[in-house]
């Protein structure tokens, strides 16, 4: 591997340049590689995983052996239903058909030739409830890694956000949450936690943090890993800065490396996996919902330029009627160096004894929902009212029990998170509601009417706790609904959340094999697109857990094996080359 080129390499026997090193450039470039390609990975920064490295690291993959082999009921069919149900009929690139034929496939190469290696998630309800819906079998996981096999090169993976890392530098994931919790109530539980506590000091001998990996961390370490043992060649610090096209066609790139301007000329074109709009301003502004301006939990080194360049060499762009983003709602949280975003997943939100509020103290979706539906009805909700936030409001013992955001459950004293503002805490709800600027009235009022859900179990307001995936993410031994509790015991507890996008929805118009489409729905020759810098086979929804990564694997895969073929084509016949 090689940081830096001292010379551009226009006439080098290059099959294929890669730029991003996220999930999706990984798997392009390693299946590339495995294919027999020469291939170039340049990624911009000095690490690799770009926002896959702080997610649960989830695939959404109908039909996949796994879940099968799981006993998990699931077919592709079923998923088709489903997602004709969610998003209509396919559209006449028949993305989604090769998608969902062609998800399995990617994953037993993957797995057959590489250190790439899952799990089936079990039981992880698709999002909605729609004919077809599956209730377990469609996610995968990844299995988790020992990053001491990266040796010197484990300061390459990008690290989880912190607040994922307990004692400094230990992940965990949410089977050692629950030990963790538990220790001193169960042998069981005990030991476990020893053993990763123990596991983790004896890391810390050696590395900066420790190196037993789980969720999106354990995938990034396994691709990188898989590529070191592949060979392929990682450049970091090469920032793309615009496509090579030459008679109509995409050769190869520049780069800005050191300083300098590098450029790479391949045989079989570029592949675009940047990691989608993320912190691009341009991109933003075009995108925001109208009158927001909402923070992007995408890694930092995401700045859309992968669509930009691909825009400025002909490329369309693809937008979607159900939305440009994948939303997260967050909270602000006190870091050395300015305050960083933490998403509100699963651990709080569906649990009993919480409300979500605007300003005027009023719900306004169903708390326990799939992230991205509770911020798309925050941010209608918003737009409606000219609001830009809304609080998490429960009690003390209910952040004792579940915790709150970065609050871990066990927490009794709040004290800390008080004075770094994170929570506002009072005795009594109309102070609680002044202090954090809702009105007093209206929160009580909600509080009150939840309280009365809470003893009969239903929630005609908003159906907490009805969906499958509320049940699944609330709290299974609350009774009568995992999901409805009473907000009664003071000192109350409030939190401000924001919405956040979590990645984009619209990109890149591709076909089935990841060659990106001009304005007019042409192939532009030589140039893929995978990850999020390609537009959404979801179309701007959200059917379930791993919709981002899932589709990156799948195209990645494919168009990865399409330009292997396009480079063997062009091998054999160096004169007339066709899409």
């Amino acid at each position: 591997m090689t940081g830096s080129s001292s010379t551009d390499e226009r006439q080098a026997d290059i099959d294929l340049v890669v730029v991003g090193a996220g999930a999706g450039g990984m798997v392009a470039a390693l299946v590339a590689a495995l294919e027999g390609l020469r291939v170039v990975l340049c990624e911009g920064s000095q690490q690799v995983g770009g926002t896959t490295a702080t997610s649960a690291g989830t695939l959404w993959i109908p039909g996949n052996r796994h879940g099968a082999e799981a006993g998990h009921a699931d077919s592709v069919q079923a998923a088709a239903s489903y997602l004709d149900a969610l998003i209509g009929p396919d559209d006449g690139r028949q993305l989604r058909q090769a998608f969902l034929e062609s998800g399995d496939a990617a994953i037993a190469y993957l797995e057959e030739r590489t250190d790439v290696a899952f799990v089936s998630a079990g039981q992880h309800p698709d999002y909605l409830a729609l004919p077809g819906a599956a209730i377990a079998g469609r996610a995968l996981a990844p299995r988790p890694f020992d990053g001491r096999l990266l040796r010197g090169a484990f300061a390459r993976i990008r690290p989880p956000m912190p607040e994922f890392l307990l004692l400094g530098g230990m992940m965990v994931g949410k089977a050692d949450i629950q030990a963790l919790v538990r220790r001193w109530q169960s042998w069981p539980a005990f030991v476990a936690s020893a053993g990763l506590v123990a596991r983790y000091l004896v890391d810390r001998i050696r590395y900066p943090r420790g190196t037993r990996l789980v969720m999106g961390n354990a995938l990034v370490a396994r691709l990188f890993y898989s590529l070191q043992r592949a060979g392929v060649d990682v450049r970091f610090g090469w920032r793309l800065r615009e496509l090579t096209v030459e008679g109509g066609k995409v050769r190869g790139a520049t780069f800005a490396v050191d300083g300098q301007e590098r450029r790479l000329d391949s045989r079989a074109g570029v592949v675009l996996a940047t990691g989608g709009v993320g912190h691009g301003e341009a991109l933003r502004a075009e995108l925001a919902p109208a009158g927001m301006s909402l923070p992007s939990l995408a890694c930092d080194a995401v700045n859309g330029e992968g669509i930009t360049a691909a825009r400025s060499a002909g490329a369309g762009f693809e937008r979607y009627a159900a939305g440009d983003f994948f939303w997260q709602p967050v909270s602000r949280v006190p870091r050395p160096g300015g305050p960083g975003l933490f998403p509100h997943l699963f651990l709080d939100r569906a649990k009993p004894g919480l409300v979500a509020v605007d300003a005027q103290g009023r719900r306004f979706a169903d708390e326990a929902g799939s992230y991205h539906h509770f911020v798309e009805a925050m941010v209608r909700h918003l737009q409606r009212t000219g609001g830009d936030a809304a609080w998490l409001v429960c009690d003390a013992a209910f952040v004792h029990k579940y915790g709150l955001g970065v609050i871990l459950p066990g927490t009794r004293r709040l004290d800390r998170w008080i004075r770094q503002g994170y929570v506002c805490v009072a005795d009594r709800l109309p102070a609680l509601a002044q202090r954090a600027g809702i009105d007093p009235a209206g929160l009580l009022a909600t509080v009150q009417r939840t309280n009365d859900y809470a003893a009969t179990g239903r929630d005609p307001d908003f159906h907490k706790g009805d969906a499958p995936v509320d049940r699944f993410n609330g709290d299974p031994a609350h009774r009568p609904n995992p999901c409805l509790g009473e907000i009664g015991q003071p000192p109350f507890v409030a939190l401000r959340i924001l919405p956040a996008d979590a990645a984009s929805s619209s990109g890149l118009p591709i076909d089935a094999d990841g060659r990106v489409l001009d304005r007019a729905g042409r192939v532009v020759v030589g140039l893929y697109a995978c990850g999020n810098d390609a537009a959404s086979v979801m179309r701007g929804t959200y059917p379930g857990p791993g919709t981002t990564l899932g589709p990156a694997f799948v195209f990645a895969w494919r168009a990865a094996l399409f330009a292997a073929r396009r480079a063997a084509s062009a091998r054999a016949h160096p004169i007339e080359e066709k899409p």
